[in-house]
């Protein structure tokens, strides 16, 4: 069986966590390859709800084994608080297996990460905080510490020492902030040695043999292909590969054993924190679908801008990550509204793009072409099938398909975890 990566196909929330869930009895593994706590996944099964940030959402389906590859980087105080969390409602979480190789993020690299956003003012990215860019950069600048760095103190100890030298100076004199000390960044990660030791091994050998086995692999994106560190609105972007490409450098999986790229794009856009976002409404319908999608960040709290769908940025997407199935999520928040625009190119400047503009300044003054779609007022929720749904909301499924670049495979007409219209099988 081969490996499938699931992504995000807009700039993150689209629903990743609830499509992996959906397949999660069908595959034998699910890998989270890239971001940290960063992000998050919500996924709805029955009355429960499960917020999920750096576990992989396999982590809720029993038997199937949930993985931390080599791309993430790690807070080992968010992680074990969020197992615990888990387990504390009846969540099995002993499967659980953390790349040797995935670098931890430490005290200094949150405190930098949060002081370098305050300095940069007007210009600031738009980052959750948690350290992860300067994790990514240590990790770039060969002074980062891997998970496997935690179980030699005398190994970590002189990393520490290594890299204070550096962030102190930038703390203490550039931010006028207290300097790190090499004792308390020990001391923090080493207080999570001997929880963590079992968890740890080769990942990447173990999902090739798994692999070997005739065993399916599921990799899953945190944050999406508008924000990957290459392909991404730069700067406004994250700072990992979150696309098909990141899929393989942050599991040790080769790109010859996937052969599917699922990507997940809601029926309308989102995007939080800075950055160009040409469809975003700041009227009365972006407060609807704000409030109707409850678009707010699972991670942060932050409310969501929102806006129409994208097919440029889908047909982009698709391209990219070499897209094979849609999953459409939300379909239900549209309903109510007595038409529904879909971005189909941009006006830059007098001049029509049907494709991305090849530079930021261009995509920072698009302005959407919209084409509009009649409404429909019928509750979709209870839908089981493409034939369920009413006329308007499949012509709107149909020309949102044909726009986009890839078949729609599945359409999310509710919260729930069986609230998904299957149209075409994902496995």
């Amino acid at each position: 069986m081969p490996a499938i990566a699931i992504i995000g196909a807009q700039w993150g929330d689209e629903g990743k966590g609830k499509a992996t869930d959906l397949l999660g009895n069908r595959v034998d593994y699910v890998v989270k390859f890239n971001g940290g706590n960063n992000a998050g996944h919500t996924v709805v099964i029955g009355d429960q709800k499960y917020a999920l940030h750096l576990l992989p959402s396999g982590i809720l389906t029993p038997g199937c084994t949930p993985v931390i590859g080599n791309g993430v980087v790690v807070d080992l105080a968010v992680l074990f608080e969020e197992i615990d969390g888990l387990e504390a409602r009846g969540v099995d979480t002993s499967l659980l297996k953390v790349s040797a190789n995935a670098h931890v993020i430490a005290d200094y690299n949150r405190s930098l990460d949060k002081v370098t956003e305050r300095f940069l003012g007007s210009r600031r990215i738009g980052t959750t905080g948690r350290g992860i860019g300067p994790t990514y950069a240590d990790k770039m600048n060969r002074v980062g510490i891997p998970i496997q760095d935690i179980f030699d103190e005398k190994i970590l100890t002189q990393k520490v020492e290594g890299v204070l030298e550096l962030k102190n100076q930038i703390l203490t004199k550039i931010y006028n902030r207290r300097s790190a000390t090499v004792e308390q960044t020990v001391e923090e990660l080493l207080a999570f040695a001997e929880r963590l030791h079992p968890m740890v091994c080769d990942t990447g050998l173990l999902l090739n043999q798994a692999l070997d086995r005739g065993e399916t692999v599921l990799l899953e994106a945190g944050q999406a292909t508008l924000l990957d560190v290459d392909h991404g609105t730069y700067p406004f972007v994250t700072s990992s590969s979150a696309t098909a490409g990141g899929a393989c450098t942050g599991s040790g999986i080769p790109p010859m054993r996937m052969d599917q790229v699922i990507g997940i794009v809601k029926a309308y856009t989102t995007r939080v924190g800075e950055g160009p976002f040409p469809t975003e409404l700041s009227d009365d319908f972006g407060e609807h679908l704000r409030k109707v999608g409850a678009e707010y960040g699972t991670t942060t709290g932050r409310p969501r801008r929102c806006g129409w769908y994208d097919s440029v940025i889908a047909r982009y997407a698709a391209r990219v990550n070499g897209v094979t199935d849609f999953v459409l999520t939300k379909l239900d928040v549209l309903t109510g509204l007595e038409k529904v625009p879909v971005c189909v190119a941009y006006d830059v400047n007098g001049v029509r793009h049907d494709e991305m503009p090849v530079n930021q300044s261009d995509f920072h003054h698009a302005v959407p072409i919209y084409e509009d779609f009649p409404g429909w007022w019928e509750d979709i929720s209870a839908a089981k099938t493409f034939e369920d749904l009413p006329k308007n909301a499949k012509d709107y499924v149909l020309a949102v398909e044909k726009m986009s670049g890839a078949r729609i495979s599945a359409i999310g007409v509710g919260p729930d975890r069986d609230a998904t219209i299957v149209v075409h099988e994902l496995i």
